[in-house]
């Protein structure tokens, strides 16, 4: 046996021999590694921080610090700075690091709005190389870039980013789906070809189709939904149920026992108001009136509309009053559209009071509608009313019969009104729809004109368009000199400067895109036509006679520009040679003055001696009285929709109605639904 001090002594002489071994074997177990910062996790620090790590390492870790910067430049909104540092990211780039930048390409491209880019790049990543965070962030990638149009390839992105999301973002994403889904038409989700194994996605249509069944029925759609989370269990939304659905489940159904009509029944407005009175107890006593059906819901980004005359009180900003036209003819209505009468509605036991505003102030008014026991109400009609009624804080529900100049959001009032802005924002929507971008409003100098102006260019820039051009036009007898001169109308516009709408970004997965700053537009001017690719009319019927003969002085018979009008145009007495000069144009109108029910239409125009705009506030009547009976299904349930008299008639956030018109042209002397 070795003496204790000869251990001890060859222990001391390899002591530094096994620390060096130790320190050159921790040495050679880094070296593999390229940096320690993880590229593949959450941005979880400024852009200022990661830059400034990026100057300060020489190593392999400059790199992933420049990628971790470029992500929180985006997420900053600093996209020529993000721009930048990709340029100066180096050519050999390791295969994280090569995947990681193209997915920062592609949200760079997407906050650029150069969506035509992105799919190319995102077609080199490698999904399986992925980490779950950046799996989430690529499928959130794919989601944007479709810009919220429904399609097959949609629902599968959202329903395979789905596992990778938890809390807040998973709800958005079931919600998204949803979404997505009640955007399509029943024949768009019949055309749908799905694989077999996809049993998320044939659940997920299934559902819809309980939805769709069930909609108008709170018990059924109860039952159905708990049927259907029976025989899909492992289906995400049978453990998490979209919004809409859960809030549809869980609504009351608004008390119409008593209903309160306030109206001015005397004045100028008498006329009007006695019009909506009319529309409003034929629903209720069941009168021929198309039974409400819900339908698909409507791209949310997408603003739906109506139509009346810019004099109507229901839409007029100062509720100026004029009085009623006299036609002894009916405009016919567009041949292909169906001419069965639906049967009658059942009438309601309901009690109906109606108030007087014009007599009292519409503050005694509400007083005396909830100390006689009104359940809802409906009105007031004017603007000033209906802005007092929202700052007053009732406790009623209240449908108003018009829209403050700034909505309010509250859980108890929905705003319905016929207005020229909103048929204008309906016009950008069916213009740009039909391919058009280079649009040219033919407006009159009024404050009439200046509200259509806006409204169209605000929704022309959230659909993505660049400038509007408007043209202003005088009274009639200064159009008819123009034609007896043989001046025409050049379409010479000048650009349209209204306030563009808030952009909006794009925030899925915990990825924020902000959107783009807006730089302002080059001033562009033309004339005799150049650029113009189509033209938006606000006229009267009278001014519409003149106007369009003279663009076609000018423009010649064979342009290819699009002409459209709004249903100011579109009242009774147009007879055969007005049709045929009006030949190509499309115009805008309600469901109900576009054949939807030729036999009430009848029977209405006839009893306003075809007055289409007291026609107009009658079927807002009629479907003032649907609303009500639908009040908590419109102010809790987003994507609810209905076909209503005065087009298809949805609800945004504020719970501002808005409807979807129908668009017809005249075709060799006749009116017909327009492609």
């Amino acid at each position: 046996m070795l003496p204790s001090k000869v251990v001890r002594h060859k222990a001391g002489r390899f002591l530094p021999v096994i620390l060096a071994g130790l320190i050159l074997a921790a040495c050679s177990g880094q070296k593999p590694q390229t940096s320690a910062v993880n590229i593949q996790g959450p941005v979880t620090a400024s852009s200022a921080y990661y830059l400034q790590q990026a100057q300060q390492s020489s190593d392999d870790s400059k790199t992933d610090w420049q990628l971790l910067a470029i992500r929180a430049l985006l997420k900053e909104g600093k996209y020529p700075e993000a721009t930048q540092q990709l340029s100066q990211l180096p050519q050999q780039l390791s295969e994280t690091q090569q995947q990681e930048s193209l997915l920062l390409k592609a949200q760079l491209l997407i906050a650029q709005q150069k969506f035509a880019d992105v799919q190319p790049v995102l077609a080199q990543v490698k999904t399986g190389a992925l980490s779950q965070d950046q799996l989430a962030r690529y499928y959130s990638l794919q989601i944007a870039s479709a810009q919220g149009r429904p399609s097959l390839s949609l629902l599968r992105n959202y329903i395979a980013q789905e596992p990778l999301l938890k809390g807040t973002d998973h709800q958005g994403n079931i919600d998204a789906t949803w979404q997505t889904l009640t955007q399509m038409s029943p024949q768009d989700v019949s055309n749908l070809v799905i694989n077999a194994d996809e049993n998320v996605l044939q659940g997920w249509l299934d559902l819809l189709a309980v939805w769709r069944a069930n909609a108008q029925d709170a018990e059924m759609l109860k039952s159905g939904i708990k049927d259907w989370q029976t025989r899909y269990p492992q289906n995400p939304a049978a453990k998490t149920l979209p919004t809409q659905l859960s809030q549809m489940q869980n609504y009351t159904k608004a008390s119409t026992s008593i209903i309160a009509l306030l109206l001015p029944l005397n004045g100028q407005a008498q006329v009007f108001a006695n019009a909506i009175q009319k529309g409003f107890n034929d629903a209720k006593n069941g009168v021929t009136a198309p039974v409400a059906q819900p339908a698909a819901a409507q791209p949310a980004a997408a603003d739906a509309t109506a139509s009346t005359q810019p004099a109507a009180a229901a839409g007029s900003s100062t509720d100026p009053i004029s009085a009623p036209q006299q036609s002894a003819d009916t405009t016919p209505q567009p041949q292909s559209q169906p001419q069965s009468q639906p049967a009658a509605a059942p009438a309601s036991n309901a009690q109906i009071k109606v108030y007087d505003t014009s007599s009292q102030p519409i503050e005694q008014v509400m007083q005396q509608a909830q100390q006689d026991g009104a359940t809802i109400v409906v009105g007031p009609l004017l603007k000033s009313n209906v802005e007092k009624v929202a700052n007053s804080q009732t406790p009623l529900n209240v449908l108003a019969l018009n829209e403050p100049e700034k909505i309010q959001n509250h859980p108890n009032i929905c705003y319905f009104a016929l207005s020229p802005e909103d048929e204008a924002r309906d016009a950008a929507h069916h213009i740009w729809d039909q391919g058009k971008r280079q649009p040219l409003l033919l407006v009159p100098r009024s404050g009439l004109g200046d509200r259509v102006t806006n409204a169209f260019a605000q929704e022309w820039q959230k659909l993505g368009g660049s400038t509007v051009m408007q043209q202003r036009f005088g009274s009639t007898s200064e159009l008819k000199q123009g034609i007896n001169s043989g001046a025409g109308i050049s379409l010479s516009g000048t650009p349209v400067n209204a306030a563009p709408a808030e952009p909006q970004g794009v925030s899925i997965a915990g990825m924020t895109i902000p959107a783009p700053q807006q730089s302002t537009p080059d001033v562009v001017s033309t004339s005799s036509g150049g650029g113009v690719d189509a033209v938006y009319i606000v006229s009267t019927q009278d001014e519409l006679q003149l106007i369009k003969p003279m663009i076609t002085m000018r423009t010649g018979s064979r342009s290819n520009i699009s002409l459209y009008a709004s249903s100011r145009s579109a009242q009774a007495g147009a007879g055969p040679d007005f049709r045929l000069e009006m030949d190509g144009l499309q115009f805008s109108d309600i469901p109900l003055l576009s054949g939807s029910n030729p036999g009430l239409m009848q029977q209405t125009s006839k009893s306003f001696n075809n007055d289409y705009s007291l026609v107009r506030l009658y079927a807002m009547g009629m479907d003032a009285w649907t609303l009500a009976n639908h009040f908590n299904q419109m102010r809790q349930s987003p994507g609810f929709t209905l076909d209503g008299n005065t087009g298809k008639l949805s609800a945004d956030t504020d719970c501002v109605i808005n409807r979807k018109l129908t668009w017809n042209q005249y075709r060799r002397g006749e009116i017909a639904p327009a492609n």
